[in-house]
């Protein structure tokens, strides 16, 4: 039996495509586009500003199930998908997210879709890329250090250092960061205090960068961001520190889209939003608008399952940009599904019917959340060796019996050829069951009301349990006038409630929001549950132990 290739490798052999002639194939030309090297580009927004008159193509939303060990392959449907519609002739472009170094040397190595479903070059994506996550670092960092510097020279804002909300960020997972004391050395090296460390991906100046629609919307929303309070309560923003105008000035190019391509040389955009647990997690609202005008069909991802990265999709991204999805994909895998129905990793190969019913539950859920936001579904199965026919046959049946398309993938294996089924039943419901989508909940309800709405609807739970901090965030919110911005939940990815361990679709469970902080620039409240984290630590042995590099610069292990 021939060695089946990694991901690396096959990304390697790809027959990439000059990044000029992928921009011709989207209408663009060389002067409206960037060069970073050969095969990478950014859109220049005066590219954009031309394109705001055309009518805008259909959108596609791909999530998956809550995700297990076992894999479910989202990133990889999305590309194949693309790949897929292509292959039917059909215009389109395929909108991502951008990898982040963190969990790429921490977890697990590369997140560029897998198999013959691809974005390239997958190294540079995988890494610095344009750029974006430096520049992201660099603009929330020079804040923090500004709110420092206006304690040491004499605190004419009157900032409580106590009350200092805004800390910085490093694009690495670093649990040795979470909590530290800054300041110390005397009086020259500022005013100690604590403080601490998030990862990159979690600041404010991600979400704002996914969210703003301009580079003056974005200054705009840089302006709003709260970093501290005063002694008697009073919030500071970043416009208090005069502090904005920099700050985008640093974020001038990472606004702009980045250009490549998939195997099969369709056009992707990959920008912004990795994370959906504790941050916004998707694809930039300037990219999705943006390929909504080059293209017919645009395929896009959120993060992590449907009750995370689809439900800020939809009621973050979709609210502020005024999208309206055609039709849902919803990932699944027989395996990852049994795994939901209490089979251990090692015992997947084996036909478990009685499992694959309970762990069934899980899927359902999403589709019936799907459903809630008015966008018909299709479920996309990607397929594994080992499923069996009859396994296949009841995820079809129970998918059918809910009103849901059903298409086996193969992108993983066959590319776009293996993904033409699904397109053809993608296509097959945007013709034939119309969207009618509408968010979940009014901005305007109390906070309590919206995060139960959320966790009763989308999570299944039966309430929602507030620690003393939360309670006093939220009055004092309230209190400012911040009540009526929309929610931003930070959960686990593994399971619909707040408790990583309750896999298929737990019942009779509450939520516990511990914390609940402001990001007033990005437009949204964010409730912290259970156990989650804005900084990663890093596993007993990190991906970085088996990524390489050789004489040649021919890198390995980056998978």
């Amino acid at each position: 039996m021939s060695k089946v290739p990694s991901d690396i490798e096959i990304a390697q052999s790809a027959k990439m495509l000059p990044i000029v002639e992928i921009a011709k194939k989207i209408g663009l030309s060389e002067d409206d586009i960037e060069l970073y090297g050969k095969y990478k580009a950014k859109i220049s927004m005066e590219a954009i500003k031309r394109l705001q008159d055309r009518p805008d193509g259909k959108l596609i939303l791909v999530t998956a199930i809550n995700p297990t060990p076992a894999g479910e392959g989202k990133t990889t449907t999305s590309v194949g998908l693309a790949d897929g519609l292509k292959r039917l002739n059909k215009n389109v472009i395929v909108c991502l997210r951008e990898p982040s170094l963190g969990p790429s040397f921490g977890v697990k190595g590369g997140a560029a879709g897998g198999g013959y479903a691809q974005v390239v070059p997958m190294e540079d994506i995988n890494l610095h890329f344009t750029g974006d996550f430096h520049a992201i670092t660099y603009a929330h960092n020079l804040l923090a250090a500004m709110v420092d510097n206006h304690l040491q020279q004499g605190n004419a804002l009157n900032i409580d250092p106590r009350q200092v909300i805004f800390r910085r960020v490093i694009d690495l997972n670093d649990r040795a960061l979470r909590n530290v004391i800054i300041g110390l050395g005397g009086r020259v090296n500022g005013v100690p205090r604590e403080s601490g460390f998030d990862i990159s991906v979690a600041s404010e100046v991600m979400a704002i960068l996914c969210l703003a629609d301009s580079l003056m919307d974005l200054k705009e929303r840089f302006s709003k961001i709260v970093v501290a309070y005063t002694y008697d309560g009073k919030p500071v923003t970043a416009a208090d520190l005069e502090a904005q105008g920099s700050m985008t000035l640093l974020m001038k190019d990472a606004i702009k889209p980045n250009l490549v391509q998939t195997l099969e040389n369709t056009p992707a955009f990959v920008h912004g939003g990795p994370f959906a647990n504790i941050a916004h997690g998707c694809n930039s609202l300037t990219a999705t608008k943006t390929a909504l005008k080059l293209a017919d069909y645009v395929v896009t991802e959120a993060g992590f399952g449907a009750d995370l990265g689809a439900e800020k999709f939809f009621d973050l991204k979709c609210r502020f940009g005024n999208l309206k999805p055609a039709v849902t994909v919803i990932v699944a895998t027989v395996r990852a599904l049994k795994m939901h129905g209490g089979v251990a990793k090692s015992d997947l190969a084996q036909e478990n019917m009685e499992a694959l019913a309970k762990g069934f539950e899980n899927l359902e859920k999403h589709i019936e959340n799907v459903g809630k936001f008015g966008v018909p579904a299709v479920v996309a199965i990607n397929a594994f060796p080992t499923d069996t026919e009859k396994e296949l046959q009841f995820v079809y049946d129970r998918c059918k019996e809910l009103g849901a398309e059903v298409a086996l993938s193969e992108v993983w294996a066959k590319g776009g050829e293996g993904g033409i089924e699904l397109a053809q039943k993608v296509l097959q419901t945007i013709e034939t069951k119309p969207s009618n989508f509408k968010v979940l909940y009014d901005e305007k309800l109390p906070i309590k009301e919206k995060v139960a709405i959320i966790a009763r609807e989308i999570y299944g739970a039966n309430g929602v349990n507030y620690t003393p901090e939360a309670e006093k965030s939220i009055a004092k919110f309230t209190e400012l006038g911040y009540d009526q911005l929309p929610i931003c939940m930070a959960k686990t990815q593994y399971s619909l409630s707040d408790d990583q361990t309750k896999l298929g679709r737990p019942r009779d469970f509450d939520i516990t929001v511990r914390e609940v902080r402001l990001s007033a620039g990005a437009g949204f409240l964010v409730c912290l549950t259970g156990a989650i984290m804005t900084m990663p630590g890093l596993p007993k042995r990190p991906a970085a132990c088996n990524i390489d590099i050789d004489e040649n610069g021919k890198i390995t292990g980056l998978f």
